[in-house]
């Protein structure tokens, strides 16, 4: 029985077996120095609390494993200093939001700075789940305990609303669940913690997600006071284009998108989240699951490319041959990296063949050899005449100039191979409508062929899965603006080659007479 009211649902057994491990993990790591003194137990808990984050290590050692990286440390100082606030932390996973933003609001609590906490997420499951390592180290937090006294207050100790000692008082609700009436005395909510609001499910659902996003506006927002400062934090990433948590931006003071990898392809978290391992979990999941859940990158699917087809390339001495690269315009260094994609493209009769493709984030020194790789490998089959354009519109200079030239031609003398590189000058128009309409046809019609032997390439993966959710909402569309581009190069060559083979055959009249 007792267990029924850990958890609000008797049935759920795993989640019994999830609350005792909260229990014993703080049990086990929380051991106090009960020999202090007064006077040192006293001197030693106003430094901690002068310092959130020794504070935060030195309570929550089975959390703090790490070393926390720079956003981690900004969050919490606008959260803890600034009373009046709300912030979205549209952070990936693997980078600690809930656990952080659980130690702020303990922390907070602790202080006395807050009295009244609303735990919010998709459903009342989920909230349940929310609240579980809160009343855990509550329980039994011996440090804790050992520094501020006992928490737990009987008779006011259910999982859907509780009271601490420390005269702090803990409410959760679900999604779409009225909050009205949550009051601590006569304390309305003066912190709103809502963590993972959005599902998968729902977040496909325009009109779910609007209705959610009101009812933490309308609903969750307004039990505040307003002669009171109140903290709203937001804790999710963003799942899909209909995200709660991305219509929360406009509501925000303050809205930030951290990934797993920073835009030079970096770690963010290096202290813990090493560039080996995160290699080894995207390389375990497809490219659209890595993009929601990784890089708040949602690839909810487009319509214009619904279909894409697979097929042998033919003999690459009978095709027009062209390596298109896209150097990306963010990278201007030498050793950073940035989205960048390069392709081999055949033109033969109608069809279009990726051969080839390099499409991810990666440094300039990767980018030059690629550009060299593609150019040996169409030699090496066989082609003739292959033409090698790099993209350098005028947002791109001096980087073309400056940084990437030097680069291919130190990479030239050191291997005696010289490209034929031509600059793409063209003044393009806006990316999604000159991919639409430049490539949707085509593949409409079976002209767009992809290299089947190269289908398992993690490459040529991910430009097809950038191609089967391009919409004009998409971040990620540098692999399709990349074969546009050689498409285009393609045609107009074919044009001009045409116009240079005309010839002028002047027929001798026939006399004869009809």
């Amino acid at each position: 029985m007792a267990q029924r009211k850990i958890i609000g649902k008797a049935s759920d057994v795993d989640i019994v077996k999830e609350y005792k491990a909260f229990v014993e993990s703080f049990r086990r790591v929380t051991v106090a120095n009960v020999n202090e003194t007064s006077i040192e137990k006293a001197k030693r808990i106003k430094w901690l609390e002068a310092s959130p984050e020794e504070w935060f290590r030195y309570y929550f050692p089975n959390y703090c494993t790490s070393e926390p990286a720079p956003f981690h440390k900004a969050a919490t100082k606008r959260i803890i200093t600034n009373a009046e606030w709300f912030e979205v932390r549209a952070w990936s996973r693997e980078l600690a939001k809930s656990a952080r933003s659980m130690m702020e609001v303990i922390y907070l609590a602790m202080t006395g700075k807050i009295k009244l906490v609303i735990l919010a997420s998709a459903n009342l499951d989920s909230a349940t789940k929310l609240i579980m390592p809160f009343k855990a180290c509550f329980e039994s937090n011996q440090r804790l305990i050992n520094d501020y006294g006992e928490q737990q207050t009987f008779g006011q100790w259910d999982t859907k609303a509780f009271k601490i000692k420390k005269g702090c008082a803990f409410y959760i609700f679900g999604a779409g669940q009225s909050p009205r009436g949550a009051r601590n005395e006569n304390i309305r909510p003066d912190f709103i913690l809502i963590d993972d609001i959005d599902t998968d499910e729902e977040v496909r659902n325009e009109d779910i997600q609007r209705n959610k996003h009101k009812w933490v506006m309308e609903a969750l927002y307004a039990t505040r006071s307003i002669s009171k400062p109140l903290r709203v934090l937001v804790n999710g990433n963003i799942i899909g284009e209909h995200s709660t948590v991305k219509m929360l931006e406009e509501n925000a003071d303050y809205f930030e998108v951290v990934n797993i990898r920073d835009e030079k392809g970096k770690s963010t978290w290096p202290q813990k989240n090493n560039e080996e391992y995160i290699d080894r979990v995207l390389s375990k999941i497809s490219y659209e699951s890595a993009q929601k859940e990784y890089f708040n990158n949602p690839m909810d699917g487009g319509d214009t490319f619904r279909s894409l087809k697979d097929g042998k390339i033919p003999d690459i001495r009978s095709c027009a041959v062209v390596i298109y690269a896209d150097p990306s315009t963010s990278n201007k260094d030498k050793t950073s990296g940035s989205d960048k994609a390069i392709g081999v493209i055949l033109k033969k009769g109608m069809d279009y063949y990726i051969a080839r493709c390099a499409c991810d984030t990666m440094s300039n020194a990767k980018f030059i050899d690629y550009l060299f790789e593609f150019y040996s490998w169409a030699k090496a089959n066989g082609a003739d005449n292959v033409r090698v354009f790099v993209e350098n519109n005028t947002l791109q200079d001096p980087f073309y100039e400056q940084v990437l030239l030097p680069l291919i031609y130190s990479q030239a003398v050191a291997t005696n191979v010289f490209l034929p590189i031509t600059p793409d000058t063209r003044q393009k128009p806006e990316k999604w409508s000159r991919i639409e309409g430049t490539l949707e046809p085509i593949n409409r019609l079976g002209h767009l062929i992809f290299n089947i032997d190269e289908a398992d390439d993690p490459h040529m993966k991910r430009l097809k899965a950038q191609f089967r959710n391009a919409s004009r909402k998409q971040k990620k569309l540098d692999g399709p603006d990349m074969v546009e581009g050689g498409v285009i190069v393609l045609r107009e060559m074919e044009i001009t080659d045409s116009a240079d083979s005309y010839e002028i055959i002047q027929t001798k009249r026939n006399k004869r007479a009809f």
